[in-house]
């Protein structure tokens, strides 16, 4: 066996992140790691690369014990860690951030052709092909998700820790790195994923421990399992069926009419488009990263500017207010970037919780605490939110957690227009389920939502309608009854069909 994990616990005070975890992974092996948000899979891995200390347990690398202190330890014992949030300068080129901490030198000076030469080879070898002189600021994701994989190549990773990889992807981004994790796992390389993605689990993993709250609850081959069975491991029950209710529409609540945004170099980001959303339906937009939907979320929510046409919200025109304006005639949003645009991360649970609710919780002009502890309490308890407490700086709960605090916090606004992009981003299967039927009943309750997802079967299963954007412009739409994954998928792509 090349690595076992024996018995692992850790504890932070009173809690307990793992519990006499045992974990082990093969040469040219890919174990997936899955678990609800707040499982103790992070915290397991962290604690792999030497970036946690183990309160009890042992680490064996090919028999052998070994304690890693820091993450160095780790990369000399040839473990590497890709993160959830990539680790690059975009300043810097590929070839620069691929060799730094490791650089070449010509005497003193850095040797930028023989770095060039060398990551040049590292693609070659492992078959990555990317121009090492490129930008990082210029890659899409999927490019800089290629450059931290050659990077813990270059440090001579054996082991590679992937954690939550496909977060940030594209549908076809995601289905490419599946590719080269097996082509490298071909090759000798052993991976651990950490992911919520069951179905690319059942793609691409050989095996998959489960963890519930910081335990293993099962650990078994990919080939002996299932969705069902997985799902049931990581949640303690069976998953509901989602039930979609007939179609009720009513009154036109957002309409978006021949907006155009103009980028840096003049060409359009946005380019004549019109869109419709009406009570009681939720309107999807497909489409690959890029195409123009982050630049539409914020012409609408009143974060970019528009260059011509309009939009109104309830009958009143919205172009030109402010974010504050637009959310006070009826429109509650979540971002899809949850760290830039979603929360503070400086500040509390508390208050990243009570976010555009002070007016309802308010007296005579004061903030009335024991109201704003009491709702945000409430969702803590309805998404299951793991905090150590209301007065936790956000900063220090995981990803899928603080993005449950934003969905509970946008949708108890009980606005008439709900903008939800990337919801489901980053939270396990559980939350995923609450999710997607806390949209659901503000739907049926004949709430409007634009739902913007780079998760194709999100969309599908979610919208009434769906619109596909390429390029800034609206290229084709379909009602949910109409719509198949591989015709919005060759609209995605920029092709044509007469269906």
């Amino acid at each position: 066996m090349l690595l076992q994990m024996r018995h692992i616990t850790k504890t932070y005070g009173t809690l307990t992140a793992n519990s006499g975890v045992d974990f082990s992974l093969r040469q040219g092996e890919i174990h997936a790691l899955v678990g609800e948000n707040g499982a103790g899979k992070t915290t397991l891995m962290r604690i792999l690369y030497g970036m946690e200390q183990p309160t009890a347990g042992q680490i064996l690398l090919n028999g052998k014990e070994v304690v890693f202190t820091n993450p160095t330890d780790a990369i000399s014992h040839r473990i590497g860690m890709v993160h959830q949030h990539f680790m690059l300068f975009p300043s810097f080129t590929v070839a620069e951030n691929i060799v730094i901490g490791n650089e070449p030198r010509a005497g003193v000076a850095f040797d930028r052709k023989k770095a060039i030469a060398q990551v040049e080879e590292l693609c070659a070898k492992y078959r990555l092909p990317i121009d090492p002189r490129m930008k990082v600021a210029d890659c899409p994701l999927g490019l800089q998700q290629r450059v931290e994989i050659l990077k813990v190549l270059y440090q001579g990773a054996d082991i590679i820790i992937l954690d939550e990889p496909t977060g940030v992807l594209t549908p076809l981004e995601a289905k490419e790195l599946l590719v080269i994790m097996r082509s490298l796992a071909n090759q000798g390389k052993s991976f651990i994923i950490i992911t919520h993605k069951l179905h690319e689990v059942m793609e691409v993993a050989d095996r998959v421990t489960v963890l519930r709250d910081g335990k293993v609850t099962g650990s078994v081959d990919a080939g002996a399992t299932n969705v069902e069975e997985l799902s049931k491991l990581m949640v303690g029950r069976d998953l509901k069926q989602l039930q979609k209710r007939t179609l009720q529409t009513g009154q036109t609540i957002l309409q978006v009419n021949n907006i155009s945004i103009h980028g840096d170099k003049g060409k359009p980001v946005l380019n004549n488009v019109n869109l419709q959303v009406n009570a009681g339906e939720i309107v999807g937009i497909a489409g690959i990263s890029g195409n123009g939907q982050s630049e539409l979320i914020q012409a609408i929510s009143g974060l970019q500017p528009i260059d011509q046409g309009d939009i109104q919200l309830l009958g009143t025109p919205i172009r030109g207010r402010s974010v504050r304006e637009i959310r006070e005639i009826g429109l509650s949003h979540v971002p899809e970037d949850r760290y830039q645009w979603g929360a503070a991360k400086e500040g509390t649970v508390l208050d990243n919780g009570t976010m555009g609710h002070h007016k309802t919780t308010s007296r005579s002009g004061l903030l009335h605490g024991q109201e704003l502890r009491k709702l945000v309490n409430r969702f803590i308890q309805q998404f299951q939110i793991k905090t150590g407490s209301q007065d936790t700086q956000v900063k220090f709960l995981s990803g899928g957690n603080l993005q449950k605090l934003i969905v509970a916090r946008e949708i108890a606004q009980k606005q008439p227009f709900l903008i939800a992009a990337e919801p489901t981003r980053g939270v396990d299967i559980g939350a995923m389920e609450l999710i997607h039927e806390e949209l659901l009943r503000k739907r049926d309750e004949q709430g409007a939502i634009l739902l913007v997802s780079s998760e194709l079967t999100e969309i599908l299963k979610l919208s009434d309608r769906i619109v596909v954007m390429y390029e800034g412009r609206i290229v084709g739409e379909l009602s949910a009854e109409e719509a198949t994954e591989e015709q919005i998928s060759l609209w995605m792509a920029g092709g044509n069909s007469d269906a």
